[in-house]
């Protein structure tokens, strides 16, 4: 008998309400798993037509829980200009064992809340766990996410904030007064990071984007996720920092480009979550978390999803 497919839209996985504890553990539980050969995850694939587009496409899989997710991935910045998200996603998941398909799962969300998991796990080994100011360069989609899922583990207090979009800074800004925070929205970045603990840069990926970040900008004692491939980032200004983990040692390598000079990587998430990199040595040091985007990290949370929408009954079923 053929299993039935459950299809996951946005408002239906906002009703699942698992926090970010779950997510981080589902994604701690992956690494672990890849270190022994239980889990799995490939390169991402990437297209980049001579548009400005970007398309990916991201596997994993694994045999506890036994699942497969592949997702595909379009970005566009023209999307803007017809009233669409600039980044649109589709996950599809399968049974790892047999390959019948269990569910199709809005990809927009996934990235997000993956995208959020993955800065978490690193900042619960490389931040100061007393951050209580975090800077955000960047006003869309991840920096609500970062937001939401940082002020369940740090006792955040206020928060920097700079965009170019007037609209999405504002939003952005009034999302953190909701939440008890104190925000200062600055005239420049440098105003932002300064005085910063935690800085999460989510600055839109397009060919045209001239770096303006310097890492020299840090205090004692920051740490920086960088979800937009350190893009934004001088890298003459790398040097700086005193630690740089990344999210896959493996996938970097195979990329024709590095996200930063190699001699400058201490290891990665899977090196940092089992042990085999150091976290934080110092009260001192700065330390960043440069990622593409792991595959483990939709997988963790796709199959995180799944699972609570077959016990919430969330979702529409259809048959196969």
């Amino acid at each position: 008998m053929l299993p039935l497919i459950r299809y996951l839209s946005q408002s239906s996985l906002q009703d699942l309400q698992f926090t970010m504890h779950d997510v981080t553990a589902s994604i701690e539980h992956l690494l672990f798993a890849k270190t022994q050969q239980k889990a799995w995850n490939a390169p991402k694939a990437v297209i980049t037509p001579p548009d400005d587009r970007y398309m990916m496409a991201t596997l994993a899989a694994a045999d506890d829980p036994p699942f497969l997710a592949v997702k595909a991935l379009v970005l566009n910045p023209d999307n803007l200009r017809y009233g669409l998200e600039s980044i649109n996603a589709l996950v599809t998941l399968l049974d790892s064992r047999n390959g019948l398909p269990l569910a199709i799962i809005d990809g927009n969300w996934i990235t997000a809340v993956r995208t959020a998991g993955l800065s978490v796990v690193a900042a619960k080994r490389l931040a100061q766990p007393d951050a209580s100011i975090a800077a955000f360069i960047g006003c869309g989609v991840q920096a609500h996410s970062h937001l939401r899922a940082l002020a369940e583990i740090f006792p955040l207090k206020q928060i920097n904030v700079f965009g170019r979009s007037a609209a999405s800074r504002d939003k952005f800004c009034r999302s953190a007064e909701k939440m008890g925070l104190l925000v200062v929205a600055t005239q420049t970045a440098q105003e932002a990071i300064q005085d910063a603990d935690l800085i999460v840069t989510s600055v839109t990926l397009s060919p045209k984007l001239i770096p303006f970040l310097d890492a020299r900008w840090l205090k004692p004692g920051a740490f920086v996720t960088m979800t937009d491939l350190a893009a934004p980032w001088l890298a003459e200004s790398m040097p700086a920092l005193d630690q740089i983990i990344v999210d896959d040692l493996e996938q970097e390598a195979s990329m024709p480009k590095p996200l930063v000079d190699p001699e400058l990587v201490r290891g990665d998430l899977t090196d940092l979550v089992t042990g085999s990199a150091t976290g934080r040595q110092s009260t001192d040091e700065r330390i960043a978390f440069v990622f593409r985007g792991l595959a483990l990290g939709d997988l963790a949370v796709a199959g995180l999803a799944y699972q609570r929408a077959c016990e919430q009954l969330q979702g529409m079923v259809i048959e196969s």
